[in-house]
Formats: C-alpha cells, structure tokens, sequence
C-alpha cells in the first residue's frame, strides 16, 4: 500500500526499487496499455509483493546487494594481477591473489543463482494476477506467459554464463598451479 508506479525514462529500465518503495517502469510499459505492458508491470508489482512479504529469497539477494557491488568491480582486477604477478607458476602473492579475486567471483556467481527464484516467483506473481483479474484475453495471456518466462530464462542463461566463467578461472587458477 506504500509502494508508488512511477515512469522512468529510457528503454528495459522497468525494476523495482526496495530502498524507495517504487516500481519504476520505462515510459513505454508506463504510458502503453496492452498485454506486454501489463505483464512488465505486473512482474515489477510482483517484486514489491515479495518484499512487503519478506520473501526469503528476496530477502536473501537484498542482503548480498552490498558484497556483490564490491566484489563485482574488483574481481577481475584481482583475478588478471594475480595471473600476471605470477600464479599461473604458483608464486605466493599472485597466486592467493588471483584466489581471492575468484572466491569474490563466486559470490557474483552466487548471487546471480539466488536471483533465479526471485525473478521466477514474479512472474509466476504477475501471471496469477493476469489471469485472476482478467486483466487480459486467453491469446494475450499465453503471450504473457511466454515473454514472462523468456525473460527469466535470460537471468538463467546469465547465472549459468557467470558459472563457467568461475569455473574456468579457478581451473586456470588450479590447473595451472599443477605444472
């Protein structure tokens, strides 16, 4: 009841804000009324319903916020100088160097994979809502449903990109240590 819509300028900047209470949506989901318009704005709605019921998962990305916007900006640095202070022959501080910037990755990697049932459980949210309000025909639902859920699969395919990308490091990390 205290979460305020408001437009935002640009295009794909629709989110929800939980420090602000706002779900902000990009002019075009803002000023449109159609069934692509309303299934965006229903999945923002949807975030907002997952943080006023403290949603675990929610709750849990929220509270990774802070280590990822660290640890998301200086791993690669760490990983590359630790690779070019030496770790790839296993010399001491290159080596745990390039250890640390990984283990940071991960918790980039980590997050990425906690975001998965938070933007699934939003548009599981928005559809309900579609559907149980109306809010569109049968043939703009099953649209719906299908954008929605080939939107969450781009943050699968983003999760599981961010794992190979850990695992190859720490195999260079590793594998390279090994010769």
């Amino acid at each position: 009841y205290d979460v305020k819509v408001i437009s935002t300028p640009g295009r794909l900047t629709d989110h929800y804000n939980p420090v602000d209470k706002t779900v902000n949506l990009s002019e075009a989901v803002y000023n449109q009324r159609n069934a692509a318009a309303a299934a965006v704005a229903a999945h923002e709605c949807g975030h907002a319903v997952q943080h006023a019921q403290a949603y675990a998962w929610l709750t849990l990305r929220s509270q990774l916020v802070p280590a990822v916007n660290i640890s998301s900006n200086i791993s690669p640095w760490l990983i590359f100088g630790g690779l070019l202070l030496g770790a790839g022959v296993k010399v001491g501080f290159g080596y745990y160097l390039a250890l640390f910037g990984i283990i940071l990755f991960a918790v980039t990697t980590l997050f990425s994979f906690i975001t998965l049932p938070v933007e699934y459980d939003a548009s599981n949210r928005a559809l309900a809502w579609l559907k149980n309000k109306n809010m569109v025909s049968q043939q703009e639902y099953a649209g719906a449903e299908d954008s929605l859920k080939w939107a969450a699969r781009t943050y699968l395919v983003a999760a599981l990109g961010s794992l190979a990308q850990l695992l190859y490091w720490a195999y260079r990390l590793v594998g390279s240590s090994r010769e």
